[in-house]
């Protein structure tokens, strides 16, 4: 809703996209104690991802939307902390993404 020019980058139907989205957040978050251990798989996702068109600008958005929807999903129960720790850990991951999808373009 936030890009609606970037809909045509979902081949799949939205409800196919939430839910290979909810498991790879339930995966980061199953290894969060060994991140490093997922970064090869964060750049294979990323090369995919440019792929399909994706930019790096694309980032900031999608994480803008997941912090929304996590606290509305949340209630109550979102604060300062979760948001700072979600935060950090998009962070994290999507700049990891974003410097395996530099690399790969480099490399095509």
């Amino acid at each position: 809703e936030i890009m609606p020019e970037l809909a045509s980058m979902f081949r799949s139907p939205i409800p196919e996209q939430s839910k290979k989205l909810i498991a790879m957040i339930g995966y980061v978050i199953h290894k969060l104690d060994k991140l490093d251990t997922i970064l090869d798989e964060v750049g294979r996702l990323a090369e995919r991802h440019v792929q399909y068109g994706v930019k790096n600008e694309h980032y900031a958005v999608v994480g803008g939307a997941l912090l929304w929807t996590l606290e509305k999903g949340l209630g109550s129960e979102w604060n300062e902390q979760l948001k700072e720790c979600w935060g950090i850990c998009y962070q994290l991951l999507s700049d990891a993404m974003i410097q395996a999808g530099e690399r790969s373009s480099r490399a095509a």
